[in-house]
């Protein structure tokens, strides 16, 4: 096999296949749950919009500055985001109109979570201009308060980063291209996010928005040159026809 195909079938494969082992798995230890939802009548819709509410309450978490609380409900919400797509799987009322509420509101939902750390870092940079004694505190913590103003920009470029990932696959896929490849997608995400709020306030969430920043548009980038190889192809684009 030669050509787009062979690119869409092996790329995608090497890139993803501990992430369909990680899946298979999870779908095993999960199946007893998603029975048991499934008996009690719950639909994937429901618990789309219940993981999104709680995605909004660790945004607010996030930006009250209570991390460890954000980051239960920011894993609370994930685990809803599994079972859903579980549910619909076993075809418990699947709709095109649930897939589609499911990754609207999953982009909203993880957005949330960045501006909610974005606010927290902001709401801090206008408390100390008008409370001189928070600066000279922080200060002699070594903050000092243009480090508040990188964090806050961080979370913003993470923001960005998350969406220019999933719009480069939605759009390669509005070309009729399979654009599964990358790295950093939507769980590695929210994990990394889950994990560094389990410690709190810190060093370690700015680190790990920083890892975010570089390795969501890393993985757009390496979107993008997939999505080349596969338009510069012989006969890859019908206008040369």
């Amino acid at each position: 096999m030669s050509g787009p195909d062979a690119v869409a079938s092996v790329q995608p494969e090497a890139a993803g296949g501990y992430k369909d082992s990680l899946k298979r798995l999870a779908h095993r230890w999960l199946e007893p749950l998603v029975a048991g939802l499934a008996a009690l009548g719950l639909k994937p819709d429901h618990l789309t919009v219940l993981g999104f509410g709680l995605s909004l309450a660790a945004a607010s978490l996030f930006a009250l500055g209570r991390f460890r609380g954000a980051a239960l409900l920011a894993a609370a919400a994930g685990l809803c985001d599994i079972l859903d797509g579980e549910l619909a799987r076993r075809g418990a009322a699947a709709t095109r109109f649930g897939a589609f509420l499911d990754s609207t509101l999953d982009r909203v939902g993880e957005a949330a979570l960045f501006v909610g750390l974005a606010w927290y870092y902001t709401a801090q940079l206008v408390d100390m201009a008008v409370n001189p004694d928070r600066v000279m505190a922080n200060l002699e913590h070594g903050l000092e308060p243009v480090t508040f103003a990188a964090i806050a920009i961080l979370a913003v470029l993470a923001l960005a980063g998350s969406f220019l990932v999933s719009y480069t696959r939605a759009r390669a896929e509005g070309l009729g291209l399979e654009c599964k490849v990358g790295w950093f997608e939507r769980p590695e995400r929210l994990v990394l996010l889950i994990v560094a709020g389990l410690f709190g306030l810190g060093p370690v969430i700015p680190g790990a928005l920083l890892v975010l920043v570089v390795f969501s548009f890393a993985t757009a980038i390496q979107r993008m040159a997939h999505v080349w190889k596969l338009t510069r192809s012989p006969g890859s684009d019908p206008s040369e026809a």
